[in-house]
């Protein structure tokens, strides 16, 4: 196995996730500037601030899927300052009301049968398209040419909704709030979402030949 797989167990098979292949098949680029970037910071700030995007990740996530179930507890006061809750609050404003009409599910587990699984953000009706959608933090302001991963799980996942459930996603959007409260939103559609969708099978298939030689 892959050192630091997430695996999914599902109809008796058991499944990598889709943020394991994609960290297993980084490029070599990639992980020069991470590991770069650990050396400038140094080890324990570079925990640090991974941990901080990791637990304020989870809380923004946790508010936005309550949000959607119609679970927030509106007496949750202490949590009214909340950087993470101002932050979920900012996707709601400017990316999810008015905008998403019909709910199919929130952390839903999608999965490519004998190929791969993971857990989808929310996916539903979105300005009127079949529409995978993921939430993200960050602690600065993206540029697209910086997220192609984030690109490569809405292929990942509207492919796997496509195969299981039958469905025609034909797109998918994240919705971002960076730790100043500044909201982005990045949508592929149509072509660039299969694009996005055969990409994902290479690094698959790329994840399995890594697998297999070892």
């Amino acid at each position: 196995m892959v050192s630091g797989s997430r695996m999914y167990a599902v109809n008796q098979e058991k499944l990598p996730s889709v943020t394991s292949i994609l960290q297993a098949t980084q490029s070599e680029e990639k992980k020069a500037s991470l590991a770069n970037w650990k050396a400038r910071v140094g080890a324990a700030e570079a925990n640090r601030i991974k941990n901080d995007a990791s637990s304020r990740g989870t809380s923004m996530h946790s508010h936005l899927e309550k949000y959607l179930l119609g679970q927030l507890n509106l007496e949750l006061l202490e949590e009214e300052a909340s950087k993470s809750k101002k932050m979920a609050d900012e996707i709601i404003e400017q990316g999810i009301k008015g905008k998403l009409s019909e709910i199919y599910g929130t952390e839903a587990t999608l999965y490519y049968p004998g190929k791969y699984a993971g857990t989808c953000d929310a996916c539903g009706v979105y300005e009127g398209q079949e529409t995978i959608i993921d939430f993200k933090q960050s602690n600065k302001p993206k540029k697209e040419e910086w997220i192609e991963d984030y690109y490569l799980q809405l292929g990942a996942y509207s492919l796997a909704h496509n195969v299981v459930h039958n469905s025609n996603i034909t797109q998918g959007i994240v919705l971002l709030c960076t730790v100043d409260n500044l909201f982005q939103d990045f949508r592929i559609q149509g072509v660039k979402l299969e694009e996005y969708q055969n990409k994902f099978l290479e690094k698959v298939e790329q994840y399995y030949h890594q697998r297999n030689m070892n």
